[in-house]
């Protein structure tokens, strides 16, 4: 399990992807998402821009996040 400390009120789900480097870009972070691999808070996330805040746990590609 990974934390994640958030510096403003929230983060975008893409921008996480890439900051976290599970995507290798923008583009890859838009198709994890599209292909349903992204699951928020015990459900299924297809919102690229969702946004993210403290408390969010998100499970992608057999990792697990916690933002914090």
């Amino acid at each position: 399990m990974r934390e994640f400390q958030l510096t403003s009120e929230y983060i975008e789900l893409v921008k996480l992807l890439k900051l976290l480097q599970i995507a290798q870009t923008g583009g890859h972070a838009k198709i994890i998402v599209e292909d349903g691999e992204v699951i928020r808070n015990g459900e299924q996330e297809f919102r690229k821009r969702a946004k993210l805040r403290t408390g969010d746990v998100i499970e992608v590609l057999g990792e697990k996040i916690v933002l914090k």
